[in-house]
């Protein structure tokens, strides 16, 4: 489903990617680890030409990414779900869910927003998906932002996409809401078969919910396995500020801002 191969990006004279290699399979839940800086968002913006690698070979959806005259078939393939929930306020619910549905639509459609009755079914079960469908004529506004993320979540998969990409997704949310919001995520990749590949710095959550943990540094991919092998020595190896291990083997405090970053 997603096939990279020494890909590489650098903003002016700064390399953020350094020849990562990584395939991902279908309906696979990955999840991405590393500081800030590490590469994780450009990466995740190089999989849909937000962003556009250097070089390298970059394959999402049967599409190659590094090709511009792809970029709107790749976009119909891929979804993205943003930190910031990237919703329109002053629309309601279920407005914001059915712009999931633009891409699929003719041009004078999608510029008029004529939905289809079968957009308005797909967009309500969405929201039924993410618990919202209450909320479908209310202004988004109104919402809590652990609400407004579970609209972007509903937006994405009314995209009916085959891969979503979600650039720390739980950030700016509590624990409790931050979970709820995962579940969602790996739910509609297990019952629709949707690859998922998820950005963030909560270790735990990565271990919770990942079917696989990818783990950056600098630029270069530094860990690619299961939860059961993320042990201390590969924690240092994605977060290098961490502490050595206390004695018996448990990790040492970490400094306050590696545990912000980290999402303690």
């Amino acid at each position: 489903m997603i096939r990279v191969r020494q890909l590489t990006k650098h903003f002016a004279d700064n390399p953020v990617l350094r020849g990562i290699d990584l395939s991902i399979a279908p309906g696979e839940f990955v999840v991405v680890l590393g500081q800030s800086g590490a590469g994780k968002s450009t990466l995740l913006r190089c999989m849909n030409r937000l962003a556009h690698a250097d070089s390298g070979d970059l394959q999402v959806a049967g599409i190659d990414a590094m090709l511009a005259r792809d970029e709107r078939a790749l976009r119909r393939r891929v979804a993205m779900i943003f930190q910031h929930h990237n919703v329109v306020p002053r629309l309601s619910v279920l407005k914001n869910v059915l712009t999931g549905r633009l891409g699929a639509m003719p041009t004078l459609a999608s510029v008029l927003q004529l939905f289809q009755r079968s957009d308005v079914e797909l967009a309500l079960q969405c929201l039924r998906r993410v618990e919202l469908s209450h909320k479908a004529d209310a202004r988004t506004d109104a919402l809590s932002g652990g609400q407004m993320q579970r609209v972007g979540i509903a937006r994405a998969l009314a995209q009916q996409p085959q891969v979503i990409l979600a650039d720390e997704p739980v950030a700016s949310l509590d624990p409790k809401t931050a979970r709820l919001v995962m579940q969602y995520l790996r739910d509609a990749s297990r019952e629709l078969g949707i690859t998922v590949v998820c950005n963030l710095h909560q270790v735990d959550f990565a271990r919770e919910f990942g079917d696989r943990i990818v783990g950056l540094a600098h630029g270069r991919l530094v860990y690619d396995g299961d939860a059961a092998g993320l042990d201390d020595a590969a924690l240092q190896r994605i977060y290098p500020q961490l502490d050595a291990p206390a004695p018996g083997g448990a990790p040492s405090p970490l400094p306050m801002s590696a545990a912000n970053r980290m999402g303690a």
